[in-house]
């Protein structure tokens, strides 16, 4: 038995709002941080591997459920310290069944978006890194409720564990994760850097970094940094026009990184990674759906290590624009493909049912 002894009275800077207590937050913790967080409880450091092993691996929600620690043990634990892991506010499945999307609560003042996908070569999961988004695209649901702040690197991680703990009761895993929710990620760039890390190392998930696909406006700046930081993560950039004028009216992030820009930094990106860098283009009808804005986009990427998703337009009640017809997609897919040879696929609809892009499960239940 350890030699348990009290922590001293915790400070205003370690308080926790999500569990309206003034006990420290262990979520997220490493298991280096874990033992220097259970040092004055004279904890031997085997101790923080064996509950970073129930935090991250098994999905512990409670000390008690901690059951290769005495209840002595547990008792102390759980009188000084909370988990914060995530609660489900709300709950959504498709009625085939491969979509669900949850609002989950990661705080006091946190409830995002995430969407597991099922598809028929794996589980995918689709997670939010922002409270909100300040990028304001008009064709979005993130952004109608304005950006209120980042999520840290405990909170993104949330949801995968989350996730994790709900496909291990079903005997499944997780295969793939998009960091492609609410937010961009590449505006909270050192809290997505370190989710990515921690889910990869061996106390967490051991997730391979092949397996996460991140997805950006295009901050350029972050996608060089990106691309040095020598983690085979895949690059998603959401371009969705071909020009200046056409992204910019859409997307006004195109005013400070405009399009050859991004596409530099795309191509950048690929040629040191020698990942493929993913184009996300969205058809808006009689928006950007033309076959000479197929041609336009094609001679952007001409020589890329590069792909295109196409991605018709799933409807937001707020937003004006339209899905484009099914032959517009099929042409401009083919303008793409067998015309100008780029690799490109369009994007199969799932969870329209549901509300399944983000920004609408949250917009209808605002949590304070």
């Amino acid at each position: 038995m350890e030699n348990l002894k009290p922590l001293p009275e915790p400070s205003p800077q370690r308080t926790t709002r999500f569990n309206d207590t003034m006990k420290k937050n262990i979520f997220g913790l490493s298991p280096t941080e874990l033992a220097d967080t259970f040092s004055p409880l004279n904890l031997p450091p085997f101790r923080a591997k064996q509950v970073a092993k129930w935090l991250y691996q098994k999905g512990a929600t409670d000390f008690a459920a901690m059951t290769d620690l005495s209840k002595e043990l547990r008792s102390v634990l759980a009188d000084n310290f909370v988990i914060n892991a995530a609660e489900v506010v709300r709950e959504l499945h498709s009625a085939d069944g491969a979509t669900s999307k949850f609002l989950l609560r990661l705080s006091a003042d946190a409830a995002v978006e995430t969407v597991l996908m099922r598809h028929d070569y794996g589980n995918s999961l689709c997670v939010s890194t922002q409270v909100g988004c300040a990028m304001g695209c008009r064709f979005c649901a993130s952004a109608l409720n304005g950006f209120a702040r980042n999520l840290t690197a405990a909170e993104i991680l949330a949801q995968v564990i989350f996730a994790h703990r709900l496909l291990q009761a079903a005997k499944q895993k997780l295969d793939t994760i998009v960091v492609m929710g609410m937010g961009e990620p590449l505006m909270n760039y050192d809290n997505v850097l370190k989710f990515m890390r921690t889910l990869h190392e061996a106390y967490a998930l051991n997730f391979s970094y092949r397996g996460i696909t991140l997805s950006t406006s295009g901050i350029v700046p972050n996608i060089y940094r990106l691309a040095k930081e020598n983690i085979p993560v895949n690059l998603a950039i959401s371009l969705h026009a071909p020009t200046d004028e056409l992204r910019s009216e859409i997307m006004p992030v195109n005013r400070k990184f405009p399009v050859a820009e991004v596409v530099a930094a795309g191509k950048y990106y690929g040629d040191t990674t020698k990942r493929r860098v993913t184009y996300e283009y969205i058809l808006l009808g009689g928006i950007n759906d033309s076959e000479r804005d197929a041609d336009k986009l094609a001679k952007l990427l001409k020589g890329q290590l590069a792909g295109v998703n196409l991605i018709p337009f799933n409807g937001v009640n707020e937003r004006e624009f339209v899905a484009p017809a099914a032959a517009k997609c099929e042409a401009f897919l083919k303008t793409l493909t067998d015309k100008h040879g780029i690799a490109a696929t369009v994007r199969r609809e799932m969870g329209a049912d549901v509300n399944a892009a983000c920004g609408q499960l949250r917009r209808q239940q605002i949590i304070p």
